[in-house]
């Protein structure tokens, strides 16, 4: 393969718009994204149009942030706790999105049957994203008692799984969408500044939306539907913004990374069963989301049920979180381009693991609110931003060019059915009377995500330095010149 030529760029967060990529002499990095798959085929995405997607991408993630905050999270876990939801549908609202996943892999072979990524996302993201109009005359009638709290909670569980359904199909294309558009050097860089810009958005946005919620002259029931309206506009301004995005045809990438002397796969491609590392890292990842998820959607109702704290307030803390998150990405980005994905994953990791086993320290007193809930957010949110930026950077790195959809997708589904594996258990050991509820979820959570971790240990990566250089790295000692090798 030809090698791509290089220039001087770099991606700084000095301003929210537009996405600044100024050239500087102390970092090479990739300008253009070049496939040279076979003498027939030649695609390459100039470095104005990568700078204009890269800000399009920037910019359709701030919008479609605001959404998902407002129709996930602790904003429509309350909306449905007022309805008179129990752990059940908490745990619903958790586990929906993750069980769709199965069907990432359809999404991928769906995509590969297109010749647009920009009209297959239009045609997932308008009507998953205009189906939450359904809930506002719901509000409406719920709210004038011309139907009940519990038939509502039916209604907003029916049109996430409809939604998240629909989303499904999209999940592991836009991963390659993302991949193409992004060159791979500069992806810990971009993605870390993206992320927390988006970090910035949930620091601000979130609180504000939550107490606008509280404090809606109407109820909180009128007030999410407020909110609701303005987020389904904002989802919407987001697909539009992928009209200035690169577009680029599916299909030149089925032997973008492949010789023609290959065959092409007509359906979903099974080649993944001889990749041995990625098998490991899907290994890993399964482990990770069941541990991550048998405890994750209960935080929330632990703050809200009993610790009978107020939304308004659960909305600061997240935005404690979502600060922290934002002030490390860029960070993490950063040291993820020097060192690699997988060690800043173990380092991190451990960090992640013990998280939950903090949150027995926590009490209904004014001591946990004030200081230990802050601070395990702020823990929350710092840490988490690495293992967010550096899972979906390592499986970038690790997938072949040519069944990068398949990859994203069979990862995608596997880490789907595992988390909501996780989340049905978690729901079933919380009601469990000998459990210790919800405290003894978040011991297991922690237990089971050390031993996540163990698999990650045989992942190979590309570029990422070996796990004993990775503390001289991290001291400040005297540092080779030949730090990163290629395991």
């Amino acid at each position: 393969m030809v090698q791509p030529q290089e220039d001087d760029i770099s991606v700084e967060a000095s301003s929210l718009p537009p996405v600044p990529i100024q050239e500087i002499s102390e970092d090479r990095t990739l300008t253009e994204t070049v496939l040279f798959p076979t003498p027939k085929l030649f695609l390459k995405i100039p470095k104005p149009e990568i700078r204009q997607s890269l800000r399009a991408l920037t910019y359709e993630s701030v919008f479609a942030a605001v959404l998902y905050s407002i129709i996930g999270g602790a904003l429509l876990s309350n909306f449905l706790l007022e309805l008179g939801a129990g752990p059940v549908e908490i745990g619903l609202l958790a586990a929906i999105p993750q069980m769709v996943n199965l069907l990432q892999p359809l999404g991928a072979y769906l995509v590969n049957r297109s010749t647009s990524f920009r009209w297959y996302f239009m045609c997932i993201f308008v009507p998953s994203r205009l189906l939450w109009l359904i809930l506002l005359p719901a509000i409406w009638l719920v709210t004038s008692s011309r139907i009940t709290g519990y038939q509502v909670v039916q209604l907003t569980l029916a049109i996430l799984l409809v939604a998240n359904i629909i989303e499904a199909f999209g999940r592991a294309p836009w991963l390659g969408w993302s991949a193409v558009l992004v060159p791979q050097r500069l992806r810990g860089r971009y993605f870390g500044f993206r992320n927390s810009i988006l970090g910035l958005t949930n620091l601000v946005g979130v609180p504000l939306l939550g107490l606008a919620v509280s404090a809606w002259p109407g109820g909180t029931l009128q007030g999410y539907g407020t909110v609701l309206v303005l987020g389904i506009i904002l989802g919407l301004i987001s697909v539009g913004c992928q009209f200035w995005m690169t577009d680029i045809n599916p299909q030149l990438l089925k032997v973008g990374d492949s010789d023609t002397s290959h065959p092409q796969t007509k359906g979903i491609d099974f080649s993944f069963l001889k990749d041995a590392s990625f098998l490991k890292f899907v290994l890993y990842l399964s482990i990770w989301c069941f541990a991550v998820n048998i405890s994750a959607p209960f935080f929330n109702l632990y703050m809200l049920d009993n610790l009978d704290i107020d939304i308004s307030v659960v909305t600061i803390y997240h935005g404690l979180g979502t600060g922290a998150n934002m002030l490390m990405l860029l960070l993490w980005g950063k040291l993820a381009d020097r060192i690699g994905n997988r060690p800043l994953l173990l380092l991190v990791g451990v960090l992640v693991a013990v998280t939950p086993l903090l949150w027995l320290l926590v009490g209904n007193n004014q001591i946990s609110f004030w200081i230990l809930l802050p601070l395990l957010h702020i823990l929350a949110g710092g840490t988490w931003a690495a293992i967010d930026l550096c899972t979906n950077n390592l499986m970038m790195g690790i997938s072949p060019l040519r069944y990068q959809s398949s990859y994203f997708a069979i990862a995608g589904a596997i880490a789907g059915i595992t988390g909501a594996m996780g989340i049905t258990i978690g729901g079933f050991l919380a009601t469990l009377p000998g459990a210790a509820g919800l405290l003894g979820l978040f011991v297991i959570s922690g237990l089971l995500r050390m031993v996540a971790l163990v698999p990650l240990v045989f992942v190979q990566e590309q570029r990422s330095i070996p796990l004993g250089q990775l503390m001289r790295f991290l001291l400040p000692i005297k540092q080779s010149t030949d730090l990163i090798k290629v395991e």
